[in-house]
């Protein structure tokens, strides 16, 4: 059941979202495309159990992060030496990018619900934009790629990578507001991450959206508690036309 807080603010004027496991299941598609890197990897003649090599490639990236670039050369370098005896440990390499990427060309799409309400919302006058952690470039790959990018203010879209600035620091959604002209109480953060996404837009004082529907998250729990909790993006409606009082199209009223 959706949780939201009724009051009376300062007419709702912009929202702003988080990409992964916000728009589009993050961890489903990392989990795919570990496998796939793997298979492919282990196609190329690597000899090492299949399960083995997802243990050290998910190590590999909980110890230099999802956007270090060379997960796959350290994954070679953490195998027993007669694991690759014989190999062109490049090629190798080379074969477990194309299985990531060609998953990410096959699999990556938002949640069945994102995109419509996305295009519900593009409809009013509100400014829809992004506050993400993440790579530039990355992130906005994955905007494109969800289709995601046709419904979102292109000014908007503020990237860690590109600020300067990352989450959880209120200075990022701050920078956001001030770009974009409007005040704090003005603006709504849905995320899925109850310290980077809630604690940290709370700090800026925007409206803060927990998006509780699956992944890594979910049991977190961080030092404030968010103003509304919703469990897909149609909750999100409710809340916005219901306790910000926000006029949608008659479309969705009817």
């Amino acid at each position: 059941m959706r949780q939201w807080t009724r009051r009376t603010p300062m007419a709702l004027r912009a929202i702003f979202f988080d990409i992964d496991d916000t728009l589009f299941s993050t961890s489903t598609f990392a989990e795919r495309a570990r496998e796939n890197s793997v298979d492919a990897m282990l196609g190329m003649g690597v000899r090492c159990g299949r399960d083995v090599m997802l243990r050290e490639l998910e190590e590999v990236v909980q110890e230099f992060s999802s956007n270090y670039e060379h997960h796959y050369d350290k994954l070679l370098s953490r195998l027993p030496l007669e694991a690759t005896i014989g190999l062109n440990t490049p090629l190798v390499v080379a074969a477990g990018v194309v299985g990531y990427h060609e998953t990410k060309f096959r699999e990556l799409s938002s949640y069945d619900d994102v995109n419509e309400v996305l295009r519900i919302l593009s409809r009013t006058d509100l400014i829809l934009g992004i506050i993400s952690n993440g790579v530039t470039l990355k992130q906005m790959e994955k905007l494109i790629r969800l289709q995601a990018y046709r419904f979102i203010n292109p000014t908007a879209i503020f990237i860690s990578d590109h600020v300067g600035i990352g989450k959880p620091n209120p200075k990022l959604y701050r920078r956001a507001l001030d770009r974009v002209g409007i005040a704090p109480s003005q603006a709504m953060y849905v995320g899925d991450h109850p310290v980077n996404d809630v604690d940290g837009a709370k700090a800026a004082g925007l409206v803060t959206v927990w998006n509780r529907r699956e992944g890594k998250h979910l049991n977190l729990v961080g030092e404030t508690s968010p103003d509304h909790v919703i469990f897909n993006f149609w909750d999100l409606l409710d809340v916005v036309q219901e306790a910000m009082g926000v006029t949608l199209p008659v479309e969705v009223q009817a």
